[in-house]
């Protein structure tokens, strides 16, 4: 009787273990299981994407002619920068239909990819590996802060309407760019600024996987990461080419 007791004492801890704790107060232990569940299934998606980005990006880098022929096709570059905008909507519909939503996904990320490789193979290479170093480092902070700060009660989804305001004046900004170039000094300020607005997006989109994403929104809590993680790196890079 004793042995029973004890063993049904311990089973509990060692499930929590294996869910690896609670996500946030209030949260049941079987939403909780779910729900780590869902954010393992997420982040195997983004590892995906990032990999598949590597991938391409390396082509683009250690392959001179693939790269001369799209610098060489500014149609064809100009495509290629648009077709992900396009592909968002039916990744959006079809999000909850396998196998479209992984077809749409792998497209999407396909695209972006290809102008990621165009940037890094124009780019020096140490620049390169310092962009991205420092971008895993904050990235990876960034999550650890979230998950510990949503298990202490705190949260974040009033950084919504700031950082969309944040993120719409830097479009902006990018467009008037086109006819009034700006100096190295404020392209290293503009990037600087852009790499602020996207880590709180990291914050924000991180929160919302743990608390706010259904468990069918996998497709496009992924997305968002990855758009966050992408974005965040161009804007490094973009700021140490300035810079340098």
């Amino acid at each position: 009787m004793r042995g029973f007791k004890s063993l049904s004492t311990k089973e509990p801890s060692a499930i929590d273990l294996e869910a690896g704790g609670t996500l946030y107060p209030g949260l049941s232990h079987g939403e909780n299981l779910l729900r780590w569940g869902f954010i393992r299934k997420v982040y195997g998606i983004l590892a995906a994407q990032l990999v598949l980005t590597t991938i391409v990006s390396s082509v683009f880098v250690f392959s001179p002619p693939v790269n001369d022929l799209l610098k060489g096709s500014p149609g064809l570059m100009l495509f290629l920068i648009f077709l992900p905008f396009v592909l968002l909507w039916p990744l959006y519909i079809y999000q909850q239909k396998h196998p479209l939503n992984f077809v749409f996904l792998g497209l999407f990320t396909a695209c972006l990819s290809v102008s990621v490789g165009v940037t890094c193979a124009n780019t020096d290479g140490s620049i390169v590996l310092e962009a991205l170093i420092l971008t895993s480092a904050v990235v990876s902070a960034l999550t650890a802060y979230t998950f510990w700060a949503s298990k202490k009660g705190k949260d974040f989804s009033y950084l919504g309407p700031i950082l969309f305001s944040c993120l719409m004046v830097l479009v902006v900004t990018g467009f008037m760019q086109m006819f009034f170039p700006l100096g190295p000094v404020s392209n290293a300020i503009y990037g600087g600024l852009g790499a602020m607005i996207f880590s709180g997006y990291v914050v924000y989109d991180t929160d919302n996987l743990i608390k706010r994403h259904t468990y069918d929104e996998y497709i496009w809590a992924s997305v968002t990461l990855y758009l966050d993680i992408l974005n965040l790196f161009l804007t490094i890079l973009r700021m140490m080419r300035s810079s340098d």
